[in-house]
């Protein structure tokens, strides 16, 4: 299952989302952001649509990265209704990010 792919015109319109949403902050060009994409991923399958996960690249998309104060990739910000509610900057492992959406579901 791959992730969703968003950019600056498409960001907010997900942000409707109930529950709980991770926003990947990225670039195709930052090698831990590539190896937190298929950790990403295990998740999304793990909790079997229970959470959203968004993806986007700040090279494309630098309004929604500079609104949300991302300052260096990977940063994964979790929303929760809609509102952001944690940010984890650098590559973390997938426990870490496990018990960020278990604290919220």
């Amino acid at each position: 299952m791959s992730l969703v792919s968003v950019n600056d015109d498409t960001f907010k319109s997900h942000m409707q989302t109930k529950g709980v949403l991770l926003a990947n902050f990225g670039s195709p060009f930052c090698p831990p952001c590539r190896a937190l994409t298929p950790v990403l991923e295990e998740l999304q399958e793990e909790y079997s649509g229970g959470i959203g996960i968004l993806k986007i690249n700040c090279d494309d998309s630098p309004q929604t990265a500079s609104d949300y104060g991302v300052m260096a990739t990977p940063t994964v910000i979790v929303f929760h209704n809609g509102e952001p509610v944690e940010k984890l900057v650098g590559l973390r492992s997938k426990q870490v990010y496990q018990s960020v959406v278990n604290r919220y579901m």
